[in-house]
């Protein structure tokens, strides 16, 4: 029988911010995300584009998960009219989040907290990147259904979600391609993630991501909130 990978919410919760509430780690943080996630830079430019699709040029942007600050960055150099509410659990990736907008930073507002922190709208969009993996299925959904009742008709959704193969016989390949990933670029993913460049901290990272995420289309139609 399958051994059991979820987490708890208040497990994730806390595993969330002992993450981000390490100040080397984040402040080192914005140099790991384009080192470490494969096509991440291009990532951040499709969501501005796919949310531009739908939303006006003034248009106000729901951001879950914006600490650190590099989508908000992204998306307010892509339109200079956007405007933000950047929502994170941790008040210093939203100090960071400031730091990485500089100029920019009066077009967003920071809120520290969940989704049921974030303002009700309605929004023209929204964005939630990377982010879904911290949490189990369940809370993923009603994430997801929060987000949706603060949208207006039509607004786009825009999600990056990290999953595996949940079968045993898949999952180790997919881990080994993304070991090598990392192998092959492990002195600056070990600098940005403060891991010794070693196999074992390759390793424990493989083994810290194997149990945090969790393989799951989302529907396309939600519930009324």
């Amino acid at each position: 029988m399958a051994r059991d990978r979820r987490i708890s919410k208040d497990d994730a919760m806390t595993n969330i911010q002992d993450m981000f509430s390490d100040p080397q780690a984040v402040a080192r943080y914005t140099e790991g995300p384009p080192r470490f996630v494969p096509g991440y830079n291009a990532m951040l430019s499709m969501a501005a584009i796919l949310l531009a699709e739908r939303a006006r040029n003034d248009a106000r942007i729901l951001v879950l998960g914006a600490g650190g600050g590099l989508e908000l960055r992204t998306f307010a150099q892509a339109q200079p009219r956007w405007r933000f509410d950047g929502v994170d659990p941790s008040a210093a990736m939203l100090g960071l989040a400031k730091q990485t907008l500089g100029p920019l930073a009066p077009r967003a507002h920071l809120h520290q907290g969940y989704i049921d922190d974030a303002p009700a709208g309605p929004f023209d969009g929204a964005s939630c990147l990377l982010t879904l993996h911290f949490v189990d299925v369940a809370e993923r959904r009603r994430i997801a259904s929060e987000i949706r009742r603060r949208l207006k008709p039509g607004a786009a959704f825009v999600v990056a979600h990290l999953s595996a193969p949940s079968g045993e016989e898949e999952r180790p390949l997919w881990l080994s391609r993304y070991s090598a990933f990392l192998a092959a670029t492990r002195s600056a993913l070990c600098c940005a993630m403060t891991y010794p460049c070693s196999d074992g901290g390759i390793t424990r990272m493989i083994r810290v991501s194997s149990r945090l995420v969790q393989p799951q289309l989302l529907p396309n139609r939600h519930e009324p909130g």
